[in-house]
């Protein structure tokens, strides 16, 4: 089954608003759209963009993470805690184990703790850190050989402490909670715009901060992408043939499709039902499918026969 519904909507602009922000701007979408595509993108962004996290680790010398270490200031639950904020990038699908080997600080360096960073792990070619000055703990003792192993997983949404136990590749190593979702925050607002004599539009602006590990342009893409896939398994064999977009040239060029809707001498019910929604001409009638000019308010099946006979009898 095939039916002509709405036009489809244009991703119009994308302004870089930092080295991981960016905005997009969606337009133009029939009323009502802007908090519908909106909520959705948000809610994808937010839970379902594919990252990688560390899911496991271990220090020599710790079997627990309620145990302290002589040699490091912190206790294994700060570690953990800094832990969750290393923000990585997978380019595997499998787990990727890594390794930390750090000693305290020497004679030849200032007093004071060495600061362990997540810079000091050592990655493959498989995993990038993207903010290696992120804190794991201190040494302060010079003499303490820090030995830590990590674990690097991909996934989607939130993985709970409790599943990453169970499923832990290592019996001896302690689990972390995580956050796989490279996307920080989002936040869009909709606003009302107007194509040419078309004014009942509105406009979509989605702002897009991620943590580095991916561009806000890559989550954007990942994110409609999801939501096609996931519509278009919904929709069985029907199809949608998109109308043009209000104000295109492709509807501005027909000829007639400018003239108002009182010269269509339609009955005086459905002209009147016609111009209290905002349809003035033939052109912002055609953009129009069936299940649209229904949901008009006074508008009626005998109208709507009414208006395709007429169309058609204009060939339009």
């Amino acid at each position: 089954m095939t039916t002509k519904v709405i036009h489809e909507a244009a991703l119009e602009q994308v302004n870089k608003l930092g080295e991981n922000s960016a905005e997009f701007v969606i337009r133009p979408l029939y009323y009502g759209y802007g908090n519908t595509l909106g909520n959705s993108l948000r809610r994808v962004l937010l839970s379902s963009i594919k990252g990688a996290a560390i899911t496991s680790f271990s220090i020599e010398g710790s079997t627990h993470e309620f145990a302290a270490i002589p040699g490091i200031r912190e206790d294994v639950v700060d570690i953990m805690l800094n832990l969750k904020n290393v923000r990585v990038k997978s380019h595997s699908d499998a787990p990727v184990e890594l390794t930390l080997e750090i000693k305290g600080k020497d004679q030849s360096e200032k007093d004071g703790d060495k600061r362990v960073v997540a810079g000091d792990i050592k990655t493959t070619a498989d995993i990038e850190i993207a903010n290696p000055n992120q804190t794991i703990c201190h040494i302060d003792d010079p003499n303490y050989t820090l030995k830590m192993r990590f674990i690097v997983e991909t996934g989607r949404g939130y993985l709970s402490i409790e599943k990453s136990s169970e499923e832990r590749i290592h019996s001896d190593m302690i689990a972390l909670d995580c956050v796989f979702t490279p996307v920080l925050r989002v936040r869009y607002k909709v606003e009302n715009t107007r194509v040419g004599q078309d004014t009942n539009l509105q406009q979509l602006t989605l702002v897009v901060d991620t943590d580095g590990t991916i561009t806000p342009e890559q989550a954007f893409e990942e994110a409609a992408a999801i939501l096609v896939n996931q519509y278009a398994a919904l929709a069985g064999n029907t199809t949608v043939d998109t109308a043009p977009a209000p104000g295109s040239s492709e509807v501005e060029d027909e000829p007639g499709l400018m003239m108002p809707i009182e010269e269509l001498t339609l009955s005086a019910r459905t002209t009147n039902a016609l111009l209290n929604n905002g349809i003035k001409t033939v052109r912002d009638l055609v953009v129009l499918g069936d299940s649209d000019l229904k949901e008009l308010k006074g508008f009626g099946t005998k109208a709507l026969d009414e208006v395709k006979e007429k169309l058609t009898e204009l060939n339009i």
